[in-house]
């Protein structure tokens, strides 16, 4: 779905909040990369005048929303801030994509496909994923809870793109944030086979569907599924032969977070038919993160 162009002939400019936060950051660099004009917004997605005062004066074509609550250091902190989360997630989002729609702007939305769990019509290891028009099934975090209720309003917004993101993982094996460093220095990792998001390939398509007036749900992930123990052999292959982990089970997991997990496969049919191009998880892993890392002697 497409939405109509509020100036087909005007340059590119974008608006981007969350300069602080990863995505925006490297949003940020791409556009500069691709001699886009952007700027950061100032003002506070809660905030309804400070978001029309950034659109007044920057006067985008385009809004992307990389800002939000994840929590740190995980998403356990949302559980006992409940009400700050509520006010980012929910009510600041949804004043971004009203005032976006008053001016008829595309937002780009980054939101998270971690709303849904593996289930009976969903077994891990099927190969059949959870398409963009699925009603999540996931709400064992709070975070994730906010997540799947203001998907479900935007939806109702017809500038709205928005972006299920999910493990993201770039080629900056240093960034805390990355799913790879992450489970890198946990002490132990559960293995189970999840969809996810490599930023290196993922985030130009986001640009360019803007670009396109792409509006809706798309699962923002690359096809098919990698498990926790395949992406840290592949560390191990290309970066540190000496490295080691240990494994644990869902229910030792549990003991040690606040908050249940989602793991879950998103189908990526969608995206695929707009972006032809988009590599598998394994293909994408290798040649956009370990590849550029290589460490050891392997051909």
């Amino acid at each position: 779905m497409g939405f109509p162009s509020n100036g087909a002939e005007k340059p590119l400019k974008f608006l981007i909040y969350g300069r602080t936060g990863w995505i925006g950051g490297l949003l940020g660099k791409l556009c500069e990369a691709q001699s886009i004009a952007y700027e950061y917004g100032s003002g506070r997605l809660e905030s309804r005048a400070s978001l029309e005062a950034d659109i007044a004066a920057i006067k985008p074509t385009h809004v992307f929303n990389a800002a939000g609550v994840t929590g740190r250091p995980n998403v356990d902190w949302c559980e006992s801030h409940k009400v700050e989360t509520i006010r980012t997630n929910v009510v600041g989002t949804l004043t971004l994509a009203d005032v976006c729609r008053e001016r008829g702007l595309v937002l780009v939305n980054y939101a998270t496909g971690c709303i849904f769990e593996y289930d009976a019509g969903h077994q891990l290891g099927s190969g059949v994923g959870f398409k963009e028009e699925d009603t999540p099934n996931f709400i064992g975090s709070f975070y994730s809870k906010t997540k799947a209720m203001v998907e479900d309003l935007l939806n109702n917004f017809e500038n709205v793109c928005t972006l299920r993101v999910r493990m993201p993982i770039s080629s900056d094996l240093s960034n805390p944030r990355n799913f790879i460093t992450k489970i890198t220095r946990y002490e132990k990792v559960v293995d189970i086979p999840n969809s996810m998001t490599i930023l290196d390939e993922l985030l130009p398509i986001s640009i360019e569907m803007a670009k396109r007036n792409l509006t809706g749900i798309y699962n923002f992930t690359n096809p098919g599924v990698v498990s926790h123990n395949e992406i840290l052999e592949m560390y191990k292959e290309y970066i540190d032969p000496s490295f080691t982990w240990k494994n644990f089970t869902l229910e030792e997991q549990a003991k040690v977070i606040v908050a249940p997990r989602s793991n879950n496969e998103l189908d990526a049919t969608k995206l695929k038919q707009e972006f032809p191009e988009l590599l598998s998880i394994k293909e994408s892993l290798i040649k956009n993160v370990f590849k550029p890392n290589q460490k050891t002697a392997k051909a």
